[in-house]
């Protein structure tokens, strides 16, 4: 039964949201880390951020996660990979910008931890809830046997005519994917084994890089306009919803991922329950005046929500109390507020 409770952790894209949360908590738990970024400028923020870790903590360059070897030099002599860079926007014009990328940075962590990390006992892979739902128009309840087909199926006959939501969600299924299959092709010859973990729409506030509100990561900028500018009409609002999870519980599934043991090939989804938009504005409101106050008219006890998720392989492999719509409004709005942004 493989676990990891000590030593040192590779996480790749540690200057991106979730990410930097990763390294804090990893650090925070005794683990030495070892971050990966694309360039020397993005490193400046973290080194400073984690500095009093001393050398617990170091970064390396990967300029480009596409090319063959890329992570060779950074998987020797860890412990464990959290593998966490990928694309997380749906701006992409061409598929391929966003599947080449999280597809090829995927096989390429694996292949180098096959070649050259002969001391890496777990990899832990963040997918996305994208790679697992299908919209619908009735409720349903999904749970770690689904996949997202449509998306794979709209991205195919559309290509670049393809939303961008689709193509996100695609990119996050054939990542997935290869990942599951490279390590079912491989799994007798290498040293770990893999877990991945699967959020839905992801909250809360913000320890990486960041000078302006457009630097966002995709779901929280949205959260922003949202919420802070208020840009959707009443119907919306108390129509358009999913699930979520906050940043710092994501974090910490991760490091729980690596600390249980009994999670050898298990896919798991990480999600804290729905929302509605109307939901984040009340509370939002409700902490500041002065923010919009969306439809008063809405009624949050009878929102249909047309996405859950079956949380019980959660409960039982990792068992996080996830913090409440409430809690991550409440934090993320006192980040903006540091920032100056409300």
């Amino acid at each position: 039964m493989v676990n990891v409770n000590s030593g040192k952790v590779l996480v790749t894209g540690a200057n991106g949201y979730i990410a930097a949360w990763v390294v804090k908590l990893s650090l925070e738990a005794g683990f030495s880390v070892r971050g990966t970024v694309r360039s020397e400028s993005r490193a400046i923020h973290l080194r400073r951020l984690f500095a009093k870790f001393g050398e617990n903590f170091e970064v390396v360059i990967v300029e480009d996660i596409t090319k063959d070897g890329a992570f060779d030099d950074a998987v020797r002599g860890v412990d464990a990979i959290e593998h966490i860079a990928s694309p997380s926007h749906m701006r992409a014009t061409d598929p391929d910008d966003v599947i080449t990328p999280a597809v090829r940075g995927t096989i390429g962590i694996l292949a180098s931890a096959q070649k050259h990390g002969k001391s890496v006992k777990r990899i832990v892979i963040t997918s996305s809830c994208a790679a697992v739902i299908t919209p619908s128009e009735e409720p349903r309840v999904f749970d770690e046997s689904d996949w997202n087909e449509l998306s794979l199926q709209e991205v195919t006959e559309k290509g670049r005519a393809a939303s961008g939501h689709m193509k996100y969600c695609a990119s996050k299924v054939l990542a997935e994917r290869a990942a599951w299959e490279f390590y079912e092709r491989n799994k007798s010859a290498v040293s770990w084994d893999l877990v991945v973990l699967n959020p839905p729409w992801v909250f809360g506030p913000s320890i990486h890089e960041l000078y302006t509100p457009e630097d966002l990561n995709e779901s929280l900028h949205i959260w922003y306009l949202n919420v802070v500018e208020g840009v959707l009409g009443n119907e919306a609002l108390v129509n358009n919803g999913s699930c979520y999870a906050d940043v710092r519980d994501i974090a910490l599934a991760h490091l729980l991922a690596l600390q249980k043991t009994g999670l050898s090939g298990k896919r798991i989804i990480i999600s804290a329950g729905t929302w509605k938009w109307q939901d984040f504005v009340s509370i939002a409101h409700r902490l500041y005046d002065h923010l919009p106050a969306g439809n008063t008219s809405y009624d949050h006890t009878n929102a249909v929500h047309l996405i859950r998720y079956s949380l019980e392989k959660e409960r039982r492999l990792l068992g996080i109390k996830f913090r409440t719509l409430e809690e991550t409004t409440r934090d993320t709005l006192k980040d903006f507020k540091a920032r100056g942004w409300l």
